[in-house]
């Protein structure tokens, strides 16, 4: 949707050239605020990923942990953790989506869809893991512990989260960015070199996360890959809470202004 006005100096005027008095400042601070609850929740989607997938790590990695050491509380933490991601995933969605549906709803609505399609993802993969550990709380000094089947079992859940991990926080993740970015994009509400790293990001860490899918490379170059996104993310997130939206004509009304409509898209 193409929203005419443009804004000048600190206030916004509307077709025919009548400005509105308030102060851009006084105009835009629910905006401000919306911009600084989205940077939170994708600041926040960094800082519970990473260091989940590095408390996992015994079940990932190490190939006996039901018959091993008690790690459990480690684990438990870590699904705690990818909770509150889904939590954050799902909050930066739905933040954003009334700003930027205002540019195109089908592709905003989009983005909200495959949020919530990454974070289901995201639990399943939390689940496998989880379940790992009530195993080895169940199976603790007993003599099913180590036997083949319950390593095979373990395995199993291993590879659930390993291939969530690949179609949630890769795939569909890169998609979501590529989305998003191209909304602020259009509509300017962050410099541009930001939307166009989400954008080249989001299409690139797909694009690995098709070519790990199908066996070309493993998780290492996959992982160089994925950095842009990471950028991007991070970026975005701190813009939105160090700045905030820049001016953009498809904010107008979004504090109480009615928008002056000049077309669709």
């Amino acid at each position: 949707m193409v929203v005419s006005g443009v804004f000048v100096g600190d206030s916004y005027e509307r077709p025919g050239g009548r400005r509105k008095g308030r102060t851009r400042m006084a105009n835009m601070s629910a905006l401000r605020r919306t911009a600084i609850v989205a940077g939170v929740f994708y600041l926040a989607t960094e800082v519970t990923a990473i260091p989940a997938l590095l408390l996992y790590q015994p079940v990932l990695r190490d190939g006996n942990y039901i018959a091993g050491a008690n790690a459990d509380n480690r684990v438990l933490l870590g699904g705690f953790l990818e909770l509150l991601l889904v939590v954050a995933c799902i909050g930066s969605a739905v933040t954003l989506y009334p700003v930027v549906k205002r540019q195109n709803h089908s592709i905003a609505l989009g983005y909200v869809c495959g949020r919530v399609l990454e974070s289901a993802i995201i639990v399943i993969g939390a689940v496998s893991v989880l379940v790992a550990v009530t195993l080895r709380q169940d199976l603790t000094d007993t003599a099913d512990a180590g036997n083949a089947a319950v390593s095979a079992i373990e395995r199993s859940l291993v590879a659930i989260h390993d291939w969530t991990f690949l179609l949630g926080p890769s795939w569909v993740l890169g998609f979501n960015s590529f989305l998003l970015a191209y909304l602020v994009y259009r509509s300017e509400l962050v410099p541009r070199i930001i939307a166009i790293l989400g954008m080249s990001g989001g299409a690139l860490v797909t694009l690995s996360a098709t070519a790990m899918l199908f066996g070309v490379y493993g998780q290492s170059v996959h992982t160089v890959l994925a950095l842009p996104v990471f950028a991007w993310e991070v970026s975005f997130a701190i813009w939105l809470i160090a700045k905030g939206f820049r001016p953009s004509p498809i904010l107008a009304g979004l504090d109480g202004e009615p928008v002056a409509r000049g077309g669709g898209s």
